[in-house]
């Protein structure tokens, strides 16, 4: 019978056909998708210059990681990095064939098609490659509609097999690893190594390397961090792959699989992790500095895609020290606070205090942007959701209102400390807040609170730089002011004598507000003012009598930035973060040097008795519980500070190699400490520091700051610092009497 005869029946007709229809139609769609029908496939050009977007690294001062800026966290590494156990792992769980095909295994492709298609056995794997995946992972899929599945994986196809040809396997390798997903939006393997067990790709072990590479299958599913029995037994499956392809010896394989995955998570996203107000503050300060800078091409640097690399002065080891020290005392701190106010607590009570609380919320302040009435305002604010609330002893989720959530917030202190080498001004230890997930406003950075007692140094300098004798006796005596609406500033403990005078160092150490405020009358407003723009804190200041008190407020930085000059000869510093910018080459962007003030800002003389009398505070005045409760026996010289109605508290610590600064109040101004026992400074903001030191002392690594030592002050300050701290002397009374005339401001 003839072949035409054959082709004219209908059992040969119709199935030919539509087998020649079938074709010609796939081969139409496959060109159609080569010549760009379906979108535009990268040319070789672009496939010859692969770029991904990199996150940005921030380094700390030994180069340690803390954190980074990123839309997607991805580190790249180069071949010699990634270990051969790891390579293994991916060849043998993912693409046994790697070394054979072109980019497309037909093999694989005609299992997947009559097992899986046909008889429906879907334990025989998939067709993919790693070529095939990594074409997916740069490039993404499109939606095409009905069609979506064929057009991308001929989209796919096509560019692997151009990828085959211009890249070898080392090379494509190396591609993929940098660029593969892996759980909780992490981008290559050394970001994925680093995240979940706190080391670089080429220290993971065999059993890690599995583990990673067994989260590929389905990140969600496999996520080790979220389901570690899971985790483990896809880890398993990829060992016996590796057994199975003789790229592990069994006895290894079943050691490693009797053993427990074992995580050293890190996080690194932006309100996690280590330091999360100090990784945004330095974003900012990065972000301005690269606004003066452009790429080779002309391009302008950004800090989510350019794998940018910023070093900074943080120390990370003091740091996270820093943090404990701080959860450890507010934790406390807190519970002390709110049952000091039991149920008359503003926060409970205070319905004017609690509705000026809401409408300064920022999402108050969004709607009526918008036009959106007060009314409506309510409303919405009303309209109860489940939502996680911040507790020290635990996070608590409850169906709660905006306005519920904001009324609970209230109620928290909120804390703020810097500690800088006072040599140049870097910041070792930074502290914005309590918890940056719940409040994201900085302390260090943004705030300007009411200093307190720790303005009262700048005070006693300004007087010793201008001639006074630290042992200069002065009467503690209540004065009013005629002059100043019969003000009359008060001690905040009453005193039994009027008639007892304390010297300088007394007074100082022992925080005498009325004594302040005559030394400040004795030297006169504008020379302090002066003498403090001098030390570097360049905040306008109000002409005020009151600022000897601390009424003025002042940034944590500039405060830390003054006292530095104590132990640094005379000179302040300005406290910085970033040493050095570099592109993802290692390329130098921009560096930055120390800034120190270039002229002392008082003489030798006076610092040296500054800093005496403020070892005596830490000796004998207000903040002797550094030494009787705390125990440390260090060198420590400081001052501590609590504002009017104790809504602040301070300490400033100075040591011979660090400068601390640390603030604890409530961030809603009008709600202070109940008491001043509770909230002065030596009991709200000094332990934060004692308890840093405490653990710093237990660490050799910090023994060039614990172990220092000041130096040795001049025989002649030794000399004038050697009186009776007081004396009770009527004739001291008359002679200040007399001096009345000379004063700037009236008294009665």
């Amino acid at each position: 019978m003839r072949i035409q005869e054959i082709i004219r029946k209908k059992w040969v007709k119709w199935p030919l056909l539509f087998i020649t229809t079938c074709t010609l139609s796939s081969l139409a769609l496959y060109v159609s998708v080569f010549l760009g029908f379906w979108g535009k496939l990268p040319t070789n050009e672009e496939l010859s210059s692969l770029k991904q977007a990199e996150a940005t690294q921030v380094l700390d001062t030994h180069g340690v990681l803390i954190g980074k800026y990123y839309i997607y966290d991805r580190q790249p590494i180069l071949y010699e990095q990634l270990p051969q156990h790891l390579i293994d792992a991916l060849i043998a769980t993912e693409d046994i064939r790697f070394y054979e095909h072109d980019g497309v295994d037909n093999t694989s492709l005609l299992r997947v098609f009559f097992k899986t298609i046909l008889l429906g056995d879907s334990s025989s794997g998939g067709g993919s490659t790693v070529t095939l995946q990594l074409v997916k992972n740069l490039f993404g899929r499109k939606d095409h509609g009905a069609f979506s599945i064929v057009i991308n994986k001929l989209k796919e196809s096509i560019v692997a097999k151009r990828i085959e040809k211009m890249y070898s396997k080392q090379e494509i390798l190396t591609l993929y690893f940098n660029t593969v997903p892996f759980p909780d939006n992490t981008y290559g393997i050394e970001s994925a190594a680093l995240k979940f067990f706190n080391k670089p790709a080429s220290a993971l072990n065999l059993a890690e390397s599995a583990t990673l590479i067994g989260s590929l299958k389905a990140n969600h599913s496999y996520n080790p961090r979220l389901f570690s029995e899971r985790s483990q037994l896809r880890r398993d499956v990829v060992l016996q792959q590796m057994v199975k392809y003789e790229y592990l010896d069994a006895t290894i394989a079943a050691q490693e699989m009797s053993k427990n995955i074992e995580l050293d998570y890190q996080y690194f996203n932006h309100d996690t992790g280590v330091a999360p107000y100090f990784r945004e503050a330095v974003k900012k300060e990065v972000q301005a500095i690269l606004s003066g800078y452009t790429k080779e091409d002309g391009s302008t640097y950004d800090i989510y895609r350019d794998g940018l690399i910023v070093h900074t002065t943080l120390d990370s080891k003091m740091q996270l020290l820093a943090e404990e020290s701080m959860k450890e005392h507010l934790r406390n701190l807190q519970k002390a606070y709110e049952k000091s106010y039991g149920d008359q607590a503003p926060w409970k009570i205070n319905k004017k205090l609690i509705q000026h609380a809401l409408q300064q919320s920022s999402k108050y302040k969004e709607y009526e942007k918008q036009g959106v009435s007060k009314a409506q305002i309510t409303d919405s604010f009303s309209l109860k959701r489940e939502v996680e609330l911040f507790e020290w002893d635990g996070n608590t989720t409850k169906t709660v209102s905006v306005a519920d959530s904001i009324q609970h917030y209230l109620k928290f202190l909120n804390a703020g400390m810097i500690a800088i080498d006072p040599s140049n001004g870097a910041v070792r230890a930074y502290l914005g807040g309590i918890d940056y997930r719940y409040f994201k406003y900085d302390h260090v950075s943004q705030s300007k609170r009411q200093v307190g007692s720790t303005f009262k140094p700048f005070v006693y300098t300004t007087a010793i730089e201008n001639g006074m004798k630290p042992c200069t006796y002065f009467p503690i005596k209540e004065v009013t002011y005629t002059n100043l609406k019969n003000w009359t500033p008060k001690n905040a403990t009453a005193q039994e004598d009027p008639y007892l005078n304390y010297t300088l160092e007394t007074a100082l150490s022992n925080s005498v507000n009325t004594i302040a405020v005559k030394v400040m009358n004795e030297v006169g407003v504008d020379k302090v003012l002066n003498q403090v723009q001098k030390m570097g804190i360049n905040e306008p200041l109000p002409k005020e009598p009151s600022i000897a008190l601390g009424t003025a407020g002042i940034k944590i930085k500039e405060l830390a930035g003054a006292y530095a000059s104590y132990v640094n000869q005379s000179k302040s510093v300005l406290p910085y973060y970033i040493t050095k910018i570099e592109d993802k080459n290692g390329n130098l962007i921009a560096s930055f040097e120390p800034s120190v003030s270039e002229t002392p800002a008082y003489s030798e003389y006076t610092r040296q008795t500054m800093l005496e009398i403020m070892k005596s505070t830490v000796n004998h005045g207000t903040a002797t519980s550094i030494r009787n409760i705390f125990g440390l026996t260090n060198e420590i010289a400081g001052k501590t500070g609590t504002t009017q109605n104790n809504r602040d508290g301070w300490f400033v610590a100075i040591t011979p190699k660090l400068v601390a600064v640390t603030w604890v109040g409530n961030d809603m101004y009008q709600i202070g400490f109940k008491t001043t026992a509770l909230g002065q400074g030596a009991n709200s903001a000094l332990p934060i520091f004692a308890k840093l030191y405490q653990k710093m002392n237990a660490d050799t690594t910090f023994n060039t700051i614990t172990k220092s030592s000041f130096e040795k002050p001049s025989a002649q300050v030794i000399r004038d610092l050697d009186c009776e701290p007081e004396k009770r002397d009527n004739l001291l009374k008359r002679i200040f009497s007399k001096k009345k005339k000379k004063k700037k401001f009236g008294v009665k």
